[in-house]
């Protein structure tokens, strides 16, 4: 049967009606096309992984920021973002042996592509800063100029090369730059691996729900075509700017999650109509126009969430928010376009044998009694649930927001294991310097007495361990050792550089509090503070101060999407609600099992007693988004019923019966996705795994289960509401169809 558009048709057909009826005339040319688009996407995302990068906590235009481009341009200098951790096998590092080999370690790295400044403790007047105070061991630092992938792919060939040892001295390989670097190597490992458990997985899980091999490979081939089709966007967004490696993380785990939902609802709005009868043409045309129309809706609902990342002006968190748009734009159009197509050609078999006409009434379900039962009790039901959320999440009120360090790594890293013996054996960290920067000094040596005095009160600021400049090393503020020959570096012909070391216990503590308290003593010129710290405490301050802005572009603009609608005011109001007491549960399961650490025995990794911020944020963006997905799901099946006549209660218990045990199916399988990455290695990665996959379990299950009928049932009529100029606004600008 072949259904078309003739010409001279009302136009006022609905726009996913007609588009039903094209796929199903053009289902063959849509197919190719479809085919073609998949090779492509195959071809050119199979390499994006390649593209990507992990960037720098950086914040741009802050003054660490800008204290380290001064750094550069008017010094020639660095924040070190490498280091050679030197053991001597024999004695200490004093002994001659020792300190030639560590001084001829220096030359050769100095002298390697990339390395534009080199430092060591030799080299820099045996400084205590830059010995374990054991003297087992002592650091050669460089600083390898350039953007983050730059750096790091020059790593990439340094490390192996300098991880060597000697009869003298054991030689390893760490710094801020190599940790990174091989968190993205893991992230990357970790997404190939999280590929071949997840796919076998959900298609036995597609197998359960459908019982048909067609339905589940139709499902799995959307979401297929969502990930590599959003690889192959993000390979094209690298072009013109940086792309986090953890996208493609985030973009295979919800390009399988969406498509794999979206398909879904589109298969099983089709069985529902060939079940009632229709033909299969006609099931096609209905399931585009009703289903269709649910996830176009749904997927906005989500972009919307991912694209408010973009109000941070970091690219790490800018990433997501492409990943998550692409994921989207591409879900839709493998569920809404291509899979019609599909179900046009081939849908008999997605048919369960003996199908049409043999739909039990709704009445019998399962969610329908459930249903039924909390509306007779709402009030008991949806306190309970709210009571059972708040608990959950009440670990959040104790959050410690911090800031990454090598311990994001398994605990047998190469880098972390370098770290972690700089941590434990050295009493500060030059590494971790904060760069004191000023320029437009007349005459910097003119300037001694004052610098003098200025780097003695910084050294005497609690948690640092010395201060070094063109004067000479400071501590406890006092002179400790005159200038050597590499103070040279501290002055130029306008400028003044200072570098503030920290005690070890300082970064491991209050580290914000030790860059106020640097920024904040008195300079003899006017100063900018930068290094590892500021850069962290800045990026910080960026981000939660953003937090506000972001928050309202998520929560207005679902508000109103679901307001045009429904067509209600305490919908969307219950919506944002809800939603945001489902998340309680993900951010009280983070701070409980990573920052506490309960979890890290079974996960395999180790507390570092606080929480990086992006985390969070990201995952609230995640998490909130997928809730509204939920949202739309149910509720455009309750106004259905509801908009045939139903009344309150019966439109309720009706739209949960027929959505609620797809959306249980789909969580199920997405909260899947999510907790193959608790497998993982990398820490970040297990918080969003175990996180958004409770996030995602707990909103299916007890939010659109229990709670939202118990709050409609007491709304009763007032779930319909809004004020009579809103209701206008709504018959003409609502969204239906």
């Amino acid at each position: 049967m072949t259904l078309t558009l003739e010409p001279g048709v009302d136009q006022r057909v609905p726009l996913l009606r007609r588009l039903g009826r094209l796929l199903v005339d053009r289902r063959r040319a849509v197919l190719i096309t479809g085919t073609v688009l998949l090779v492509i996407a195959a071809a050119l995302g199979a390499g994006a992984q390649k593209a990507l990068s992990l960037s720098r906590f950086e914040a741009p235009g802050s003054q660490s920021d800008k204290a380290e481009q001064i750094l550069h341009r008017e010094f020639g200098h660095g924040s070190p973002n490498m280091i050679l951790l030197v053991t001597a096998k024999h004695g200490t590092v004093d002994d001659p042996a020792v300190a030639a080999a560590g001084q001829a370690l220096a030359a050769e790295l100095g002298a390697s592509a990339g390395v534009r400044t080199t430092g060591s403790y030799w080299g820099q007047g045996n400084s205590p800063a830059l010995a374990a105070t054991d003297r087992s061991k002592a650091l050669v630092t460089a600083w390898l100029d350039g953007t983050a992938t730059e750096s790091r792919e020059r790593l990439a060939d340094l490390s192996p090369k300098f991880t060597r040892e000697t009869a003298d001295v054991k030689v390893e390989v760490g710094g801020q730059d190599e940790v990174f670097r091989q968190v993205g190597a893991q992230a990357r490992k970790d997404f190939l691996g999280a590929e071949a458990i997840v796919l076998p997985i959900v298609l036995l899980l597609l197998l359960a729900v459908y019982r048909r091999w067609s339905a589940a490979g139709l499902t799995i081939g959307v979401g297929l075509f969502s990930v590599l089709g959003t690889m192959t966007l993000l390979r094209g967004v690298t072009l013109f700017t940086e792309v986090s490696t953890f996208a493609a993380n985030l973009a295979l785990v919800m390009g399988l999650g969406l498509g794999i939902d979206y398909s879904l609802f589109v298969i099983s709005r089709f069985r529902e109509e060939a079940a009632a009868g229709h033909d299969k043409h006609t099931a096609v045309v209905r399931a585009v126009e009703r289903a269709g129309r649910t996830v176009i809706f749904s997927g906005i609902t989500v972009a919307i969430s991912l694209l408010a990342l973009f109000a941070f002006p970091f690219p790490f968190l800018r990433s997501f928010a492409y990943a998550g748009v692409f994921v989207v734009l591409t879900a839709i159009f493998g569920a809404v376009v291509l899979l019609p197509a599909a179900l046009a050609a081939v849908g008999h078999r997605v048919l369960r044998p003996g199908a049409a006409g043999a739909a039990r009434p709704v009445e019998d379900g399962r969610w329908y009694r459930l249903t039924r039962r909390v509306m007779e009790r709402p009030l008991i039901w949806g306190t309970a649930v709210v009571a059972l959320l708040l608990l959950v999440g009440a670990p959040f009120l104790g959050v410690k927001f911090g800031l990454p360090d090598e311990r994001v790594l398994p605990a047998d890293a190469s880098s972390r294991v370098v770290q972690q013996q700089v941590r434990d054996g050295f009493p500060a960290r030059e590494t971790d310097a904060l760069q004191v920067v000023a320029t437009g000094v007349a005459d910097p040596k003119g300037t001694t007495g004052e610098t003098e005095a200025y780097a003695a009160r910084l050294s005497s600021l609690p948690g640092v361990f010395q201060v070094d400049t063109f004067t000479g090393s400071y501590a406890e503020g006092r002179l400790r050792n005159g200038p050597t020959a590499d103070s040279a570096r501290f002055a130029t012909g306008s400028g003044v550089w200072l570098t503030v070391i920290p005690e070890e216990a300082a970064l491991a503590g209050d580290m914000p509090g030790l860059v106020g308290k640097v920024r904040d003593e008195a300079a003899p010129y006017q100063v900018r503070v930068g290094g590892f710290p500021a850069d962290m405490t800045d990026f910080r301050s960026r981000l939660l101060g953003a937090l506000p802005l972001v928050a309202v572009l998520i929560l207005v603009p679902t508000f109103i999407l679901l307001f045009l609608m429904t067509g209600s005011l305490l919908i969307p109001a219950k919506a944002t609600v809800s939603n945001l007491l489902s998340l309680t549960v993900m951010f009280g399961a983070l701070v409980w099992g990573f920052q506490d650490g309960h979890l890290s025995g079974l996960l395999d990794f180790t507390s570092s007693g606080s929480m990086e911020p992006s985390i969070p944020i990201l995952m609230f963006c995640i998490a909130y988004g997928l809730s509204m997905d939920y949202e739309v799901f149910i509720v455009s099946r309750i106004k259905e019923e509801h908009d045939r006549g139903a009344d309150t209660g019966t439109a309720v218990a009706t739209g949960i019966q027929r959505s609620a045990p797809l959306i249980t199916a789909a969580a199920g399988i997405l909260a899947l996705t999510f907790a193959v990455y608790a497998t993982g290695s990398v820490v970040f990665l297990k918080e969003l795994g175990v996180g958004l996959a409770l996030a995602v379990l707990v909103d299916a299950v007890l939010v659109r289960a229990i709670l939202l009928p118990a709050v409609m049932r007491l709304a009763g009529p007032a779930n319909w509401w809004a004020p009579a100029p809103l209701r206008r606004l709504h018959t003409r600008f609502g969204l239906s169809e």
